[in-house]
C-alpha cells in the first residue's frame, strides 16, 4: 500500500523561501523541511515568527513533529531547526556531504572548533537512505552541484528538491558557490527528472519569473522536462554548463550569505553568547594594499 503525505507550504517573502510541514495524517507524525529563522541583517535581531507558524499549524492538526530535514546548508536564509528541535524534540537531518561544506567554510570563518559542527546534526544521510515517519517512507537522493551536500527527499508521489530546481519558467540553482559545479548540477537534475513524470516537485525558493505576478513552488517532473527554460529534455549538458556558468558570473552575492552559512553549517546553531549576553557572527574582510 502506498501512503501519501499531507503537505503544507509556508512562504517567507523576505527570503523567497518555502518551508514545508509534511505529515502522515493517519498517525499524526510529521517533518519540517527547510524551516526559516527570521533574521534582520541591519539590526542583527533574530526571532522565530516563521517557525512559530509551522508549529502552530502542526498543533492545530494534532501532529507530532519528529524530524527537521535540511536539503542543504542554505545561503539565503538562516535555519530555524534548533528552535523546532527545542520545542518538539525533533531530530535534525541533512546529507552526509555537509562535512565537505564544513571543511570549505570553517577556515573562512576561522571557526575555533572545527569538527564540532557535525554533532549539531542528529542524522547525516547517505544517498539512498530510507527512514519512516509514521506510515510514510522517505528516501534520500544526493543531488550535488549547487553545493556538495544537496539532497532531495522523496516521499509518496512528492520530491522536495531544495534549490536544485526552480519553476520551469525560472530555471535552476546557481552553481558558483565554493564546492558547486554546473556539470554536476546538470547530472543531478537529470536524476530528479528520471523520476516518474507525475512526481510532484516541491521547491525551496521562488523569485517570480518575468511576466508572472504570483509565487509558485510546486511543479512536476513532466512540466520541467517539457518546459524548463534551463534544463528541458532539449538541453544538452554542454549547453547547460555554458549557460549556467555565464549566468552565475553575473549574479550578486546573497544578502544573508555570511550569517547564513556560518550558522547553517552548525545546523542553525549560533555561537554561544559572550559575557555581555550578545552573540557574535564573523564577517571575513579582505583589505586592499593601500589600507593595510
Amino acid at each position: 500500500m502506498s501512503f501519501q503525505p499531507e503537505i503544507h507550504a509556508f512562504f517567507d517573502e523576505p527570503t523567497n523561501t518555502i518551508s514545508y510541514l509534511v505529515a502522515d495524517p493517519a498517525t499524526g507524525d510529521a517533518v519540517v523541511i527547510d524551516p526559516v529563522l527570521d533574521f534582520d541583517l541591519a539590526s542583527g535581531i533574530a526571532d522565530g515568527r516563521s517557525a512559530a507558524a509551522i508549529l502552530a499549524r502542526a498543533e492545530s492538526h494534532g501532529w507530532r513533529i519528529a524530524r527537521v530535514l535540511e536539503t542543504h546548508a542554505h545561503a539565503d536564509h538562516l535555519s530555524a531547526a534548533p528552535l523546532i528541535k527545542a520545542r518538539t524534540g525533533a531530530r535534525i537531518g541533512i546529507g552526509e556531504h555537509i562535512r565537505d561544506v564544513q571543511k570549505i567554510f570553517w577556515p573562512m570563518f576561522a571557526d575555533l572548533a572545527p569538527g564540532s559542527g557535525e554533532s549539531d546534526f542528529d542524522d547525516l544521510f547517505a544517498d539512498g537512505d530510507r527512514f519512516a515517519v509514521g506510515n510514510l517512507e522517505f528516501r534520500v537522493m544526493h543531488v550535488p552541484g549547487h553545493t556538495p551536500a544537496d539532497v532531495a527527499y522523496l516521499v509518496g508521489d512528492a520530491a522536495f528538491v531544495g534549490d536544485t530546481l526552480f519553476m520551469p519558467d525560472y530555471g535552476t540553482a546557481r552553481a558558483d558557490f565554493p564546492g558547486g559545479d554546473a556539470r554536476q548540477l546538470y547530472r543531478s537534475i537529470r536524476k530528479v527528472l528520471a523520476l516518474p513524470p507525475a512526481t510532484r516537485l516541491f521547491l525551496c525558493y521562488d523569485y517570480r519569473a518575468p511576466g508572472r505576478d504570483d509565487y509558485r513552488w510546486e511543479t512536476t517532473v513532466a512540466e520541467e522536462r517539457a518546459h524548463s527554460v534551463h534544463v528541458s529534455d532539449a538541453t544538452s549538458e554542454d549547453v547547460f554548463v555554458a549557460m549556467r556558468e555565464a549566468r552565475d558570473a553575473s549574479l550578486a552575492v546573497p544578502k544573508l550569505l555570511l550569517p547564513a552559512i556560518q550558522v547553517n553549517i552548525h545546523a542553525g546553531r549560533f555561537p554561544k553568547a559572550e559575557a555581555n549576553g550578545l552573540t557574535y557572527l564573523r564577517i571575513p574582510a579582505k583589505l586592499s594594499e593601500d589600507i593595510r
